[in-house]
């Protein structure tokens, strides 16, 4: 009996010790969800559209040093307020901390509150890119904002992607840059064929009816499910968490089993918008410190190919900061656990604060 009361105070206390350090972890200003309209969009198509409803989450005072930050493929600003991510920058003396910046998340083109395919222009909404979603970007900070100037642009995996346009397209808008899961590169191997073969999944589905459906295309599960494992977790991590193939069933039934919240047209317009990135051709007019922040395990972006280093040797200020795999990476997610790698966030940041006192 002593022995169960022990057993059951010492769960009791660790519960407890848990709770205490994810509410350290989460302590950081309340974040404010907002909306902005961009009147008459021009998308690089020609196409227009009226009014393009551009959501965004702040974070911090809104007096602070601006920090734009980007979100990947299908998120939100939502992606980032949590205690992994939020907990661990914008709280006191943290990287971005809420008392001195002014941190900025808007859900891009096609994602989160923003105007999207699934609003209802379905397949008859323009075809973006990620050179529109930085262009409404751009429009949201000067015209809705009234910000000229950022200390930093930081983005992981499309948001990576759209960092390096941004020092491209913007050169004189922001400090530096963090682009983080991604690359300069255009979409090649492994990440194009499997945004190829998740996209022909659903639209080959009769149920999609040339995206006419009156139901959500049963095959977009299947598919989802499939790239987050081929394209996300890392595989060492899988190796040791699916030891066995009744460990791997369980997996699997449990995300065929998940609820889809995602929309199929939302979807293939998304995985479709990185068609023509390309930042390799324009690497030279980035003249802003770089730190780039890569994982070792990342299966989209896989570092023996060599593009990372290549392209740091054609920027005069960049620096690549390689995350090893170990007990806490998840492949191209590993990005997502930022005490990973918010010291070298940190170390940046300073710099470039002192930069400008110089």
């Amino acid at each position: 009996m002593r022995s169960a009361n022990l057993i059951a105070l010492f769960c009791l206390l660790a519960a407890e010790l848990a709770g205490l350090v994810r509410a350290e972890a989460a302590d950081y200003p309340t974040p404010t969800e907002a909306y902005w309209t961009a009147k008459d969009f021009r998308f690089h198509t020609g196409e227009t559209l009226p009014e393009l409803r551009i959501a965004y989450t702040t974070v911090g005072n809104p007096s602070g040093t601006p920090i734009l930050l980007l979100h990947g493929t299908m998120g939100s600003a939502a992606n980032y307020l949590n205690a992994q991510y939020a907990g661990e920058l914008f709280g006191a003396g943290q990287p971005m901390d809420g008392s001195k910046f002014f941190v900025i998340i808007p859900d891009a083109i096609g994602t989160g509150k923003t105007t999207k395919p699934s609003d209802g222009l379905r397949t008859k909404f323009p075809r973006y890119n990620y050179a529109d979603m930085i262009h409404a970007q751009h429009r949201l900070l000067t015209e809705g904002l009234g910000i000229e100037h950022v200390r930093l642009v930081i983005g992981s995996s499309m948001g990576g992607m759209e960092s390096w346009l941004w020092a491209e397209t913007y050169p004189g808008f922001m400090d530096g840059i963090v682009p983080l899961a991604s690359t300069p590169s255009p979409m090649l191997g492994r990440n194009w064929l499997t945004r190829r073969l998740l996209i022909e999944t659903v639209k080959r589905d009769p149920e999609f009816n040339d995206g006419n459906y009156t139901a959500q295309p049963a095959t977009m599960k299947l598919a989802e499910a499939w790239f987050g494992v081929v394209a996300n977790g890392g595989t060492s991590f899988y190796a040791i968490s699916i030891p066995n193939a009744e460990a791997g069933d369980k997996l699997v039934s449990e995300r065929l089993n998940a609820r889809s919240r995602g929309d199929a047209n939302d979807l293939i317009y998304q995985y479709s918008a990185s068609f023509d990135y390309d930042a390799l051709v324009g690497l030279e007019k980035i003249k802003v410190p770089v730190l780039a922040i890569n994982s070792a395990d990342d299966e989209r972006n896989p570092p023996e190919l060599g593009v990372m280093e290549a392209s740091i040797k054609r920027l005069s200020d960049a620096r690549l900061f390689l995350i090893p795999t170990g007990p806490e990476t998840r492949g191209h997610g590993t990005t997502g656990n930022a005490k990973l790698w918010k010291h070298e966030l940190q170390k940046f940041l300073s710099r470039l604060s002192e930069r400008e006192h110089q």
